[in-house]
């Protein structure tokens, strides 16, 4: 597996998994049913954040994309997030993109990453950055409508690098 940056060309690939894991409604308060074009600028992040893909020969099999959390006095904290085609969860392209981010991270000298929004009942997100080196700083109750457990929290998650 390799980890490049992502193209414009790369986009309606990860659509296609973009859009089924948002269709699930598990993992990420996103718009539902955006077309290709409104879910764009959504995933596609700009300078000085990144949008990276996990690749095997032409296959995408997960993406993810970083940048600063916030603008301005913010900005020395990254965020990022993760989308792994369905096809390919639970075989290590979660962790190849975590680690890719956080390596990352610390190449553009950010100080920290911070998860603004884990699903509390994404046992595998959760599980994999505690794993990474994240941690719970926080939970925000009722916060996601979960299709199966109803409203749920969202942990907010930080990993310093400094």
């Amino acid at each position: 597996m390799e980890i490049r940056v992502g193209t414009d060309q790369d986009w309606p690939a990860i659509y296609a998994f973009y859009r089924v894991t948002m269709a699930e409604g598990r993992t990420y308060a996103f718009p539902f049913n955006q077309t290709l074009a409104e879910a764009e600028p959504w995933w596609m992040e700009r300078a000085p954040g990144q949008t990276v893909v996990a690749v095997e020969g032409h296959r995408i099999l997960g993406s993810a994309k970083m940048g600063p959390n916030r603008p301005g006095r913010g900005s020395h904290i990254a965020t990022g997030s993760f989308l792994v085609d369905p096809e390919h969860r639970g075989k290590g392209v979660g962790r190849a993109l975590g680690e890719y981010v956080i390596n990352w991270a610390r190449r553009e000298g950010y100080r920290g990453i911070q998860f603004n929004a884990v699903v509390e009942t994404n046992g595998p997100a959760v599980h994999l950055w505690q794993a990474l080196g994240f941690e719970i700083i926080g939970t925000v109750p009722e916060s996601f409508d979960h299709p199966e457990h109803g409203l749920v929290g969202l942990h907010v998650m930080y990993h310093g690098l400094k």
